[in-house]
């Protein structure tokens, strides 16, 4: 299990994950921005993801469904604000209905992603931030630590492929 630390931070609206990987960021950089190689990890293993659209770019967008074990799915979609290749990225990630649309109903989460080389591979850190402790409570009753938790343990195993 890559995942090292989680780290809530009610006073400063932070969720912090980090995962020390044994990919050089370059590496690394590919499971974001490779749609096929981010559907093998983004997403707990019961909640696969299907990235129906995949733009990393400042302005472009990413929208996706994860597919439970009775075959329901969750759509989501990002809105990206920052690429900065292969050394981290930033983008709005929302709970979406089936055509993309927000559902305004839940809140948005800001995720910045740090790629950092170590003498090992990468550290990858990601931060959601999140506008209300409220906010934050709901994503954390949905089981966003654990799930994140769950999809990183994923990603040896995609990295190893190359």
């Amino acid at each position: 299990m890559p995942v090292t630390s989680t780290i809530q931070d009610p006073e400063k609206l932070t969720l912090t994950i980090v995962a020390d990987l044994a990919a050089p960021p370059k590496r690394t950089w590919q499971v974001w921005v490779d749609p096929r190689q981010l559907e093998r990890w983004w997403g707990p293993p019961t909640w696969p993801a299907t990235f129906v659209e995949h733009d990393v770019a400042v302005g472009g967008r990413s929208f996706y469904y994860m597919t439970g074990p009775q075959g329901d799915r969750m759509h989501g979609a990002w809105q990206f604000v920052s690429v900065d290749e292969p050394r981290g990225l930033a983008f709005d990630d929302w709970f979406a209905d089936a055509t993309g649309a927000r559902d305004t109903s839940k809140p948005v989460v800001r995720a910045d992603v740090a790629l950092d080389e170590t003498a090992t591979g990468t550290r990858m850190t990601i931060t959601s931030h999140f506008a209300t402790v409220e906010q934050m409570q709901e994503l954390a009753d949905m089981g966003m630590a654990e799930g994140m938790t769950e999809a990183m343990g994923q990603l040896d195993e995609v990295l190893a492929e190359g």
